[in-house]
């Protein structure tokens, strides 16, 4: 299988989405004389490029792209050549209505933006996969092809006629007869049992709460529906490359597809990754979303396919980088295990839906701050490139994440609409972060052996397998700590007896959880040495070796986080530096130490390979000791002892 180090050659890519289509040609050669003076090697064509290449049914435009291969292999870039598949032509829609999804009203999404494609539509299949079979066949040879780069962002939903008869060979494959699929789905409730496959349909408009079973499994056959195009056009280029990785690019945490299974099949993992400047978790938020890009990856290196130069567009205020923060934050990234550092989009659109959304050369051209920016991080990482590629970031602390429990514990019916799932998990992976503690991403059913400490922020839904496979772990000698309402339901979202499973609760000194008491919003709980937030519940401890209890109101006195053995439960959502606390405090037990120590808040080490990258996320300067003598990749210095960073500052340390 081919890999990112077989595109990258002992360098990190730098560049872009580039969309030339929307520029006249003079601008190409332009454009070609500031990649190369910002260090740019490698650009994006292609990605909503449908309808210049097949203006009408079964017409190919490649002149165009053949003159762009040729001058960004003579100008020495290398080019991700992507499948243009995300933003379907207008006359595809116009001749084809069946390739437009439609919403859970019945509305039909039309074309004039993006992602208007059905997954399910064997006409939209049909020509995705021949305008792919002729792009890998004209460029697969072409020495600038690097990469491939299937459609974009997939996360699309359709709840329309054809979506419909593929759920329900989708349902057919999954449980064999219907009597099986009304046991999974507990369709005795509300009259709801089925007598043919026939009557089975998405779950669209209801008068009132849906099955979350049946939108448990729509939800997981939405993701098998993008897989199924991704892979066939994958498979095409595959077979006329096998030599060149392939490609798609995921968004951070997002909902509708189970990336566990989908990076098991791709080359390359890539991410796109756009904080909000504004946002005093950016840094951290970044750092998760990178700490789980790895981990889908194997632990090895990954590509940041998409992040701001500047303001996006899509917020209510979109505020720009201040100077310093984009390169800080690719830095982090490259720190983190990325060895892809690109954008969206090279040169800042003067018209449609994206032109206020920033590029690498801005609206202020080659004088603006972003453009020089660029230039600057450009040096930089071909200056680090062969010291880095290939070498990894290890983590002795691994966050257990699951789809499915996200999809099942999101359902309407659910006993806290304030309990959201993305922020639980990014509180418990920022108290690491907080803590100086690199940690790594984990599926409940991976082998965790290599871990010195596994952490469950909330799984609702857990399968026995992955059930037994903690057991196994604690029981081989791992530390574990889980979050509230963790194992209450199967994979069916069958709530199991006692409403936390029995393995569990023996495995963490529970005799019985009575009732669960979620908070309002603003809302807390007193206990011992902290406060709590957003949740708590009602235990009976039996066996517990320790417990911090509640103090006052309905639950004084019953423990609120125990200990039995190396097992912990944590019954609520500590306040941020209680949980900080807490956890860094277990971790310590366990063996597992920061990079280096004393760091002082808004200061980041990682250990890549033999590098160490120190990050400076304030905007007051700061001295940070690193004993011993190194080596700085940035700047060529010598530090020995302490490392001086200022506003947004780096350092890229080799001994």
């Amino acid at each position: 299988m081919p890999r990112l180090g077989d595109a990258t050659r002992g360098r990190i890519l730098f560049g872009g989405d580039y969309n030339p289509e929307q520029w006249p040609e003079e601008t190409w050669h332009e454009d070609v004389r500031l990649m190369k003076a910002a260090g740019v090697n490698s650009v994006t064509l292609g990605v909503f490029s449908w309808a210049k290449l097949e203006p009408r049914p079964g017409a190919r435009e490649f002149g165009w792209l053949d003159r762009l291969m040729d001058l960004m292999h003579a100008g020495g870039i290398g080019v991700v050549l992507a499948t243009p598949t995300s933003a379907p032509p207008p006359w595809m829609g116009r001749l084809h209505p069946e390739t437009l999804p439609r919403d859970e009203d019945g509305r039909t999404e039309w074309w004039g933006g993006r992602q208007h494609f059905s997954h399910s539509s064997a006409t939209y299949r049909r020509y995705a996969a021949a305008i792919t079979e002729d792009l890998a066949a004209r460029y697969g040879s072409h020495p600038a092809l690097t990469l491939w780069h299937i459609n974009n962002e997939y996360c699309t939903y359709d709840w329309g006629d054809e979506a419909a008869a593929a759920f329900r060979r989708w349902l057919q494959d999954k449980y064999g007869t219907v009597d099986a699929l009304n046991e999974a789905w507990g369709t005795a409730f509300w009259s709801q049992g089925y007598d043919g496959w026939h009557e089975i349909l998405p779950p669209r408009h209801a008068h009132y709460m849906k099955n979350p079973t049946q939108v448990l499994d729509f939800k997981r056959f939405t993701s098998d529906m993008l897989l199924e195009c991704y892979l066939a056009e994958r498979d095409i280029v595959r077979r006329h490359t096998p030599h060149i990785p392939v490609t798609t690019n995921f968004m951070p945490m997002w909902a509708g597809q189970d990336a566990w299974r989908w990076a098991a099949e791709e080359d390359v993992v890539s991410v796109d990754l756009y904080p909000d400047p504004r946002d005093p978790f950016g840094a951290q938020s970044g750092a998760l979303v990178q700490d789980m890009t790895r981990s889908q990856a194997g632990h090895g290196p990954w590509m940041l396919m998409e992040q701001a130069a500047g303001a996006v567009n899509w917020r209510g205020v979109n505020h720009p980088k201040p100077s310093g923060l984009n390169r800080l934050w690719s830095l982090q990234a490259v720190a983190r295990g990325a060895d892809g550092v690109c954008y969206f989009q090279w040169r800042q659109s003067r018209q449609g839906a994206e032109k206020f959304h920033s590029g690498m050369v801005s609206h202020a051209g080659e004088e603006g701050r972003t453009y020089r920016e660029v230039k600057r991080l450009g040096a930089e990482l071909a200056r680090i490139g062969s010291e880095v590629t290939d070498s990894h970031v290890s983590a002795d602390i691994a966050l257990l994440h699951d789809w499915n429990s996200w999809w099942a514990g999101s359902q309407e019916g659910r006993p806290s609409s304030e309990v959201d799932y993305p922020a639980v998990v990014g509180a418990w992976h920022r108290a690491f972060w907080e803590a100086h503690l690199t940690t790594a991403f984990a599926h409940p059913e991976h082998d965790l052996s290599a871990y010195r400490l596994v952490v469950v922020p909330q799984l609702y839904l857990l399968t026995d397998t992955a059930i037994d496979n903690l057991l196994a772990y604690v029981h081989g000698g791992g530390t574990l700590v889980c979050g509230f309402l963790t194992g209450v339901a199967d994979e069916d979202d069958r709530i199991r007896p006692g409403g936390m499973d029995a393995r569990l609760r023996d495995l963490f000194g529970i005799r019985t959880l009575h009732e669960w008491w979620p908070l309002d919003a603003g809302e807390g709980v007193e206990c011992d040495g902290f406060r709590g937030l957003l949740w708590s519940e009602e235990i009976e401890a039996q066996d517990a070796d320790e417990v911090i209890a509640y103090q006052g109101g309905e639950l004084d006195g019953l423990p609120a986080v125990l200990r039995k053995g190396r097992a912990w439960y944590v019954s609520t959502l500590p306040e941020p530096k209680a949980l900080r606390d807490l956890l860094a405090g277990i971790a310590s037990g366990a063996g597992a130490r920061p990079v280096l120590d004393g760091l002082p808040a808004g200061v980041e080490a990682v250990r890549r390979g033999d590098l160490l990258f120190v990050l400076n996320h304030g905007r007051e300067p700061v001295t940070i000791a690193v004993p011993g003598t190194h080596h700085d990749l940035l700047t060529g210095a010598t530090v020995t002892n302490d490392v001086v960073l200022g506003r947004y500052g780096v350092a890229v340390l080799r001994p």
